[in-house]
């Protein structure tokens, strides 16, 4: 994958004057052991920071060394306002976390009270307004404390991949489809940039790569991935020149910002002028880690950013669609796997799912349109069942009022044929009724929802909160007993 952040993090011990700094440094040394003999490089930083003087050091250090992301390391009870300092004047993700005891016999000179230090560390935060990854458990020992920093790994990604993220957008939502309409306002709010242009311009760009001479070898790689599953091999070499022209438009627009996710246009115009859908073109730049959107869905392709960043894996972009009818349910599901019909429900979008995440793949054409269009115009989506297994079902949205709120759920993809077109999977996530009626509902989200293939809901929450959504806006699916505010206690 390419399009993607990489982490280098720096630690830094911080050390209490009144307490022995080598406390501190000896405690660093062994986290750092145990993190490089589990999980690889992390580059230590040679200063202890007492104070103001070793802070500015130690900043210059981590700088000099190539760390986007930080850990203050507290291996005593640390210095207050030292150690916020250090996170406020670090351009990049900080973590704090702490030292636990290491003996009984040890409890005189050797104790460090970083248990204590933590509350001290957090207080201080907040009054700088200032933001840090607090572990749910911060205090341990050297290998629970490199077990730690291995979580903030993907956290500290995404927050790089954020404040260097500009999101790419083409025309408007079509008529009649407000649904994924968002004010912008949240995207700058968390860091990241979105240049909107005319679904005109693009279509501009597209006419002047006509016979671009990479075609042919697009093509070519468009057939060795469809393989059998090729049945509009005639539409290819235009899917081959709208991959080259966003692919070059990222090139040309992304300016200062590094990495590009992209909201693109489908329709209602532009089957009739493009002469082709954009689905599988979307699902071939979304494996290589530029996601890409449809209906110009700008919160859906930032989602699909994040679950990109850390998952460190191809996501898609579904709409909640349908209901299982009871029969199939009966048939496939009952009985042999250990949910309700209403913790069932079918994910569809009409071709944009990676064909590494399709249990089999066909180029069709787009049905749906297909009822009102020449299907000719309508060729281009990517079909198959979905993948079964482990999936974590989220998204990041801005509210009409622009308030910022998200939703994450664990479940997984029944391997159970859905027996129907487009990209589509047979989704099961517990006690979804309730979910869907009292969050997804109540808290008006839109259909699409982002997909990550895997359960990574623990990380998607430490991000979030670190953007800046607050808890209480942070919706998870409930377990039976738990009620939801909405949830009439009597029903």
């Amino acid at each position: 994958m390419n399009n993607m952040p990489k982490e280098k993090i720096g630690i830094v011990a911080v050390s209490r004057d009144c307490f022995p700094m080598t406390l501190s440094e000896n405690r660093r040394k062994a986290v750092v052991k145990a993190y490089q003999e589990k999980y690889g490089e992390i580059y230590e930083c040679p200063v202890c920071v007492e104070n103001e003087i070793h802070m500015r050091k130690a900043l210059a250090d981590i700088k000099d060394a190539g760390c986007n992301a930080l850990v203050v390391y507290l291996g005593n009870f640390g210095p207050e306002s030292s150690e916020t300092l250090l996170v406020k004047e670090f351009d990049g993700p900080s973590m704090v976390v702490a030292a636990a005891e290491e003996t009984g016999d040890n409890l005189i000179q050797g104790r460090g009270d970083a248990y204590c230090g933590v509350l001290n560390a957090s207080y201080n935060l907040k009054l700088r307004n200032l933001k840090a990854y607090i572990p749910e458990y911060p205090v341990g020992t050297a290998k629970e404390c490199a077990d730690m920093i291995h979580e903030f790994e993907p956290i500290a990604r995404a927050v790089i991949g954020l404040n260097n993220l500009k999101i790419i957008s083409f025309g408007p939502r079509p008529q009649d489809f407000l649904a994924c309409n968002a004010p912008i306002k949240q995207l700058y709010n968390i860091g990241v940039e979105i240049e909107e242009n005319s679904e005109l311009d693009l279509f501009e760009a597209f006419n002047n790569h006509a016979g671009d001479e990479r075609i042919p070898g697009i093509v070519a790689e468009m057939e060795q991935e469809l393989g059998a599953g090729n049945k509009k091999p005639e539409i290819l070499a235009k899917l081959a020149q709208y991959e080259i022209t966003l692919l070059d438009w990222v090139e040309g627009h992304k300016g200062s910002r590094d990495f590009v996710a992209i909201a693109g246009k489908c329709w209602p115009a532009f089957q009739t002028q493009f002469g082709f859908v954009p689905c599988y073109v979307n699902s071939r730049l979304t494996q290589r880690g530029i996601p890409v959107s449809c209906e110009v869905d700008i919160y859906g392709a930032l989602s699909e950013f994040i679950g990109t960043v850390v998952s460190q894996d191809t996501v898609t972009l579904l709409d909640i669609n349908n209901s299982v009818p009871a029969d199939m349910y009966e048939s496939e599901i009952k009985g042999k796997y250990d949910y309700t019909l209403k913790d069932t429900f079918m994910g569809f979008h009409c071709g944009n799912t990676a064909s590494g995440k399709l249990s089999f793949c066909e180029m069709k054409y787009q049905l749906i349109m297909a009822r009102s269009l020449p299907e000719e115009v309508t060729q281009g989506t990517l079909e198959g069942d979905i993948v079964p297994g482990d999936i974590t079902f989220y998204r990041l949205q801005s509210t009409s009022d622009a308030k910022i709120r998200a939703y994450i759920a664990h479940g997984e993809v029944l391997p159970v044929a859905t027996r129907s077109f487009g990209g589509i999977g047979v989704f099961a996530i517990p006690e979804m009724g309730r979910f869907y009626r009292h969050v997804l509902i109540e808290k008006n989200y839109p259909h699409h929802g982002a997909v990550a293939f895997g359960h990574f809901g623990k990380t998607l929450y430490e991000v979030f909160k670190y953007i800046g959504v607050p808890v209480n806006e942070i919706n998870f699916n409930q377990p039976k007993g738990m009620m939801y505010p909405t949830e009439n206690p009597f029903a």
